[in-house]
């Protein structure tokens, strides 16, 4: 088995999407397309990892229904390593619903119970199986439950890593507070969620990640759709505007962001050259269009 490059720890699931170009409301009944393909957020990190040319690994848990056996045989289809990945006998394989209008998301409901009820499972082969001592990349998903990221962020076998933290939903912003303080930690949000964390409103997403920073983040990349995407760090901080692209698809894009962001680190970029390669790939993945 090939060495990994890096870790996606948190959700791997079916991603069941409906899509219509009309702009739509509650009670909308339109002509669209339904789709089912392999996501969660460490999926969808891992899946844009692996086509910018990194190896990934996925520690999450999956059932050993028929839905887990088809999305197990889909990662590896993928070039994403499940090697490592808890197989649940009596929880269900996760799941995840959107419904995506002309006017973006109208609404979604994540499925992730399986891999709440797994907990620190999931995190067995890094404690004591063929990832013990592990030092490099890990890509984390708030997915996981609040408890098991708070035992995470202090947990010494993440110390030495390279932890990149992204929120699942606005809704899960808060569990990253536990991250504030972690000596190498960088999280991945957009505005809204960071002013979720830092309980405060900021209209921009150079104030929010300035001020994450100084609240003791290590590291902060805030995004704020097509306005403006800033990165923090002690030494100060860094702003470009997305290109102007169509929207065709919302989901996904933040995950996109973050894994073209790690990418562009792992060859040796810059910040500055990293920060605009993460949007024209954000960009061109909301664009309906092809990248890697």
């Amino acid at each position: 088995m090939t060495q990994p490059d890096i870790l996606c720890i948190g959700s791997v699931l079916w991603d069941i999407i409906g899509r219509a170009n009309a702009h739509m409301r509650v009670g909308s009944d339109v002509p669209g397309r339904i789709t089912r393909l392999p996501g969660g957020v460490a999926m969808n990190i891992a899946m844009a990892l692996r086509a910018y040319g990194m190896t990934p690994a996925v520690l999450t848990s999956i059932g050993q229904d028929d839905a887990g056996q088809e999305l197990l045989a889909a990662c590896t289809r993928l070039g994403v390593q499940t090697d490592h990945v808890y197989l649940s006998s009596d929880l269900p394989t996760d799941q995840y619903m959107a419904i995506e209008g002309g006017n973006g998301l109208v609404a979604a409901i994540a499925d992730a119970h399986s891999l709440e009820a797994a907990g620190e499972k999931i995190l067995s082969p890094l404690r004591k199986g063929a990832l013990q001592g592990w030092s490099g990349l890990v890509a984390l998903d708030g997915n996981l439950t609040a408890q098991l990221l708070a035992q995470i962020a202090n947990d010494p076998a993440f110390a030495e890593t390279d932890l990149r933290v992204a929120p699942a939903s606005p809704g899960k912003a808060e569990r990253l507070t536990v991250f504030l303080d972690h000596p190498s930690a960088t999280l991945y949000v957009n505005l809204e969620e960071a002013n979720l964390i830092l309980h405060q409103t900021h209209a921009t997403a150079e104030a929010a990640a300035e001020a994450l920073i100084q609240r003791g983040l290590k590291r902060a990349l805030v995004t704020s759709g097509p306005t403006q995407a800033a990165e923090a760090t002690k030494s100060g901080v860094i702003t470009r505007t997305p290109p102007e692209v169509v929207v065709t698809r919302i989901t996904g894009a933040g995950d996109t962001f973050m894994a073209a962001h790690i990418a562009a680190e792992a060859r040796g970029l810059s910040g500055e050259t990293s920060l605009q390669a993460a949007l024209d790939a954000a960009a061109i993945y909301i664009s309906g269009e092809s990248y890697g």
